[in-house]
């Protein structure tokens, strides 16, 4: 017998076409064979869709109490930050991924500093900034601006001098109402998946390495310009320093199901970028390829990740 999943993607956020692609790939990749597939879309403006037509939050509710298992692929804000899991908690229906706390906790970059710092994971110094302090920022020294909960890198800014502070912060603000300015952190930029599986184990492939020329923004993400190696160059002592920090803070935040850690690897060690708990699942993204190269094939992944759903 087959496991009905609905698998959910776009979202009423600025992360909206990233999530299609996602969703869209999880949906073909699934068995058809173990699975019927069941494909909702959230709009941009927050409605719920089933093969185009608009059904409501009702009709939607009544599509998942019909599936086993809820496969949300919705990255960003009311969506990878706990809301879809809350939905699915309430509604008593098992579903892949974090939980609404680490969900929420890894959403907020400035929450998963303070949880990082507390197990001792070092993070770039840096402070949260508001509408109301923006303007008595004062730019001394090259920093990054980012929202605290939005993601794709929508919204970031590498500021070099003193006349780029406020567009770079205006632009910050008209994605989140709180941002972060962190200092500049000379490092090789590396990323981590973990993996919980269905049996509570974790499950560490070899990390991946981004080399691209400036910022890793969301052109640079999305574009093609950025290099990605896998499995990045890394000695004996630097692959555990970054795997042991991984799993430290998605074991602190309490994540679940799949979770893409991001670090730069400097001259004393891993510095911790911010966690991903519903990463680009498309089978070309960062997770899945890591994955991919511990020969796990992106169709495994997502078996592992349906039968680890929550129950």
């Amino acid at each position: 017998m087959s496991i009905r999943v609905a698998v959910i993607g776009g979202g009423a956020n600025c992360e909206h076409e990233v999530s299609l692609a996602s969703a869209a790939s999880v949906a073909d990749a699934l068995d058809p064979t173990a699975y019927d597939v069941v494909r909702l879309t959230i709009g941009r403006e927050g409605g719920w869709h089933l093969d185009g037509r608009e059904i409501g939050l009702i009709g939607a509710a009544a599509v998942l109490a019909g599936c086993d298992v809820v496969f949300p692929v919705v990255h960003g804000p009311r969506g990878e930050d706990g809301a879809l899991a809350a939905l699915c908690e309430l509604a008593g229906l098992p579903y892949v991924g974090s939980g609404v706390r680490p969900g929420a906790l890894a959403m907020d970059k400035w929450a998963t500093k303070l949880v990082a710092q507390a197990v001792g994971i070092p993070t770039a110094t840096g402070v949260l900034v508001t509408a109301a302090t923006a303007p008595g920022l004062r730019w001394t020294h090259p920093v990054v601006v980012k929202p605290v909960s939005a993601g794709s890198s929508q919204g970031v800014s590498k500021v070099l001098s003193a006349e780029e502070l406020a567009p770079a912060l205006e632009a910050a603000l008209a994605l989140d109402d709180r941002v972060l300015v962190e200092d500049v952190v000379v490092g090789r930029e590396i990323d981590v998946a973990v993996l919980r599986r269905a049996d509570g184990t974790l499950f560490v492939p070899p990390a991946l390495e981004i080399v691209v020329d400036g910022l890793f923004d969301y052109d640079a993400k999305y574009g093609g310009q950025a290099d990605f190696r896998i499995p990045a160059a890394l000695d004996e002592t630097d692959a555990k320093a970054l795997t042991d920090a991984a799993v430290r803070v998605f074991e602190a935040l309490g994540c679940d199901g799949v979770a893409r850690v991001d670090f730069f690897l400097t001259e004393v060690g891993p510095v911790l970028n911010e966690v991903n708990t519903m990463p680009g699942m498309t089978a070309h993204s960062q997770a899945p390829r890591m994955f991919a190269a511990a020969g796990m094939p992106y169709a495994v992944l997502l078996d592992e990740l349906v039968h680890g759903a929550h129950r």
